[in-house]
């Protein structure tokens, strides 16, 4: 499977691609950020971010594109380029019909660390390790998309498979709540029969 993982920002989009082999083997294949400077008009910055994330999935083809969920920052307009970055990356893939899976900070940390609360630096190195890499990447926004990747590369396929078997179980649910109005409503018919004779 290769994912494209992309740490959303608008001034450095951070986007790569790895792609998983048997067990927990996970090899990179590219990295890179996207940058755009603060002095360019908001249109113009998320075009190019869409530009570029349009070029790697039409070099890459990625099999799913791994998107960091963005929370509510202390700064709403960090969280707001942030949130509009990530759109543009979404509708990139919807546009080619690659489905988007979004993972939390906390999700990609405790995968690729162990901790939920790791640090930057703890990401940067375990990223380093996994991939088998002799430097490690930078900016942190480059190992911020890998660890992305190998994120959904362990934990995507687990959690589609329970979110299958949670949607199989509401259907489950719903049929049989069907089943009982239905029989409540042929009881209250039968008892209406007989109460009418």
């Amino acid at each position: 499977m290769r994912v494209m993982g992309v740490d959303p920002g608008l001034t450095r989009c951070g986007i790569a691609l790895v792609e998983s082999g048997s067990g927990r083997t996970v090899t990179a294949l590219d990295v890179d950020v996207v940058r755009t400077p603060a002095s360019m008009e908001l249109p113009d910055r998320l075009s190019a971010i869409y530009a570029a994330a349009q070029h790697w999935m039409d070099t890459h083809a990625p099999d799913v594109v791994a998107v960091e969920r963005v929370f509510a920052q202390r700064q709403v307009s960090t969280a707001m380029g942030t949130a509009q970055a990530a759109g543009v990356i979404a509708l990139a893939a919807a546009h080619r019909d690659v489905p988007v899976r979004f993972h939390t900070p906390s999700e990609v940390k405790a995968a690729v660390t162990g901790s939920g609360r790791a640090d930057k630096a703890q990401v940067t190195m375990m990223v380093t390790r996994i991939l088998g890499m002799q430097q490690a990447p930078k900016p942190a926004d480059a190992a911020d998309a890998l660890a992305l990747a190998i994120c959904h590369c362990w934990r995507g396929p687990v959690n589609e498979r329970m979110e299958a078997a949670a949607a199989k179980a509401r259907l489950a649910q719903e049929a049989h709540r069907r089943r009982l109005e239905a029989a409540r409503r042929e009881q209250a018919r039968r008892h209406e029969k007989v109460v009418g004779q």
